[in-house]
């Protein structure tokens, strides 16, 4: 009754399931696009701070973080990997042209996602094997550093004190806490985790160029803070001792002055005791020990090494401690008291250390020297001789020795007599410190010494751990016990008397034409038992022999055969045999 609605009706069904499956193929699409053609290049800006001091212009140098990504999220590139920012300058066509007017108008720590059609990047040749033809680029961008050259020192001063009665100038000594920052904000060094001011001279060159300007006129209690574009500051290399200040980077360093001075006044001695007997007094360069207790002027304690049970070691005269230290401890004599006055200027200044002295503190010194020398110093030798003294000791004896050890100051080291038994080495073979070793030369046996020996032939800087301090002087009173002859130089064995000419048959005891271990061991024995032989003294003659047997051996297949074998007479100098 209705056909003009039934074919309607069939109409509109066909029409339904094609709108379906246009809807399908539209869903399928968009799950997976192709990427679009751009004319010109798109932001999305993903984070923006609540401050923007600058923005990118045109000719300004920025340093920021990226990576490189195609629209499919497949990465390209990335600064991140490199762990170094890409740095450039904007607008003169050191980027691809869509990167140049894409980073105008960035602000420090401002991210964009920039996307860049191919005709303001590589175009239709594209850029080696990442980036092929007609490539649409994606770069997330992390915006770090701007500067321009025509930037100078920027100073904000956020705090300043009422009064002012003087400002920094130039030759002017100061002490001030910071912080040094990035322009982004990365803290890449600061005084006050040190929990120590930096102390300088403001504009001599000290310090870098923009610090030099950016301290200047500021007062005892003024805060600001100073940036710095790299060219003031550490340049196209960065700091190499900072790896956290990278190249190019602009500084900000947020400052609060301390103190200013000029030194003036001199230092007082006053001598409290002098030993009996000073055969020397300090020069400059001298490496000193010494204990001391410190005050102020009125008395305040606040330092003694003896409190650390420690002496304070350090060269004089050389810029190593306090400038008035330097002045007060020299002409010294070892074992002098004496009380040394030194002015704020050459102590620690106006700023002073902190909670123990306070700016422009007065310090009070009195000191006891234990002992001092010189890395010129040769050992001291004081000798007893006994009337009948002709046979000395030489490099290669073996001798026996007792000994008392003392430092300077007649603290007990050690002594022989505790033991109740001698010292043995053999002379020139490293088994006592060097001095020892030429404080022992020459002795005959009943001879009494008196050897100094400086640190740098005994027991250096480091000492012996729990006996010797560091750098410490030592004193030996020696005897000599006994000695007995070396053998010359480079002989670990010899003949008392001719050499039989049949040496390799005698000890050959088996008759197999060669001599093993036991059998040269055996013989070597023999002969010293009979007085024939003698084996260098002061060492193992088990492993003497071993040597020499090794030695001889000369393919080493643990055998001596006739043509092996010589005589020490017969070898290069370099063999200890026989």
């Amino acid at each position: 009754p209705f056909p003009h609605f039934a074919k309607h009706k069939r109409k509109m069904i066909r029409l339904t399931v094609q709108m379906i499956l246009l809807a399908f193929l539209v869903t399928f699409v968009a799950c997976n696009p192709p990427p679009l053609p751009l004319d010109d290049i798109v932001i999305e800006k993903t984070f923006t701070p609540d401050r923007c001091d600058r923005m990118v212009k045109s000719g300004d140098f920025v340093r920021y973080h990226y990576i490189g990504m195609f629209p499919d999220g497949k990465k390209f590139d990335s600064s991140y990997d490199r762990s170094t920012t890409y740095n450039v300058f904007v607008g003169q066509k050191q980027l691809i042209a869509g990167m140049d007017k894409a980073l105008v108008g960035m602000c420090v720590n401002e991210r964009w996602m920039i996307k860049i059609p191919p005709q303001l990047a590589y175009g239709k040749d594209g850029h080696g094997d990442n980036i092929p033809a007609d490539s649409i680029l994606h770069f997330d961008v992390l915006m770090l550093d701007i500067w321009n050259t025509e930037d100078k020192v920027q100073i904000k001063t956020y705090h300043k004190p009422e009064s002012c009665g003087r400002t920094v100038q130039v030759s002017d000594y100061i002490r001030y806490h910071y912080n040094g920052t990035l322009l982004d904000g990365t803290l890449f060094d600061s005084s006050h985790t040190r929990m120590r001011t930096y102390d300088t001279y403001v504009g001599i060159g000290w310090l870098i160029a923009g610090m030099d300007q950016g301290l200047l006129e500021m007062c005892v209690g003024e805060k600001r803070i100073i940036t710095l574009p790299p060219f003031l500051g550490y340049g196209e290399n960065g700091d190499g001792e900072r790896s956290d200040i990278p190249a190019q980077a602009s500084l900000v360093f947020d400052v609060v002055l301390l103190d200013l001075h000029n030194p003036k006044d001199e230092i007082t001695v006053e001598v409290q005791s002098l030993p009996d007997h000073c055969p020397r007094k300090s020069v400059v360069g001298d490496f000193m020990r010494y204990h001391y207790n410190g005050s102020l002027l009125d008395g305040t304690f606040f330092d003694s090494s003896y409190s650390r049970n420690r002496t304070y070691d350090t060269y004089i005269g050389k810029g190593y401690v306090i400038a008035g230290m330097d002045q007060g401890l020299l002409g010294v004599c070892i074992g002098e008291h004496r009380r040394i006055v030194i002015p704020p200027h050459l102590a620690y200044g106006e700023e002073g250390t902190g909670t123990k002295i306070p700016g422009s503190a007065v310090l009070v010194f009195v000191v006891h020297i234990i002992d001092f020398h010189n890395p010129s110093d040769t050992v001291e030798i004081t000798s007893v001789k006994p009337e009948n003294c002709s046979n000395n000791t030489k490099r290669g004896d073996f001798v026996k020795y007792h000994y008392n050890a003392t430092l300077m100051d007649g603290t007990y080291i050690g002594s022989t007599h505790t033991f109740g038994k001698t010292y043995d080495v053999v002379l020139g073979a490293g088994q006592v410190v060097i001095g020892m070793e030429q404080g022992l030369i020459g002795m005959c046996v009943g001879e009494k010494r008196k050897l100094v020996i400086p640190p740098h032939l005994a027991y250096g800087e480091r000492g012996v751990d729990g006996e010797v301090p560091g750098s410490a002087v030592l004193v030996f009173d020696v005897e000599l016990v006994d000695l007995e002859e070396g053998l010359p130089e480079g002989y670990m064995f010899v003949w008392n008397s001719d050499v039989t000419p049949n040496l390799f048959s005698e000890m050959d005891k088996n008759k197999d034409a060669q001599v093993d271990a036991t059998e040269f061991s055996d013989y070597i024995f023999q002969q010293v038992k009979e007085g024939k032989g003698r084996l260098a003294p002061g060492f193992d003659p088990q492993r003497i022999i071993e040597n020499m047997y090794d030695n001889q051996d000369r393919n080493k297949d643990g055998r001596i055969t006739e043509d092996e074998f010589k005589l020490k007479a017969d070898e290069a100098a370099a063999h200890d045999e026989l």
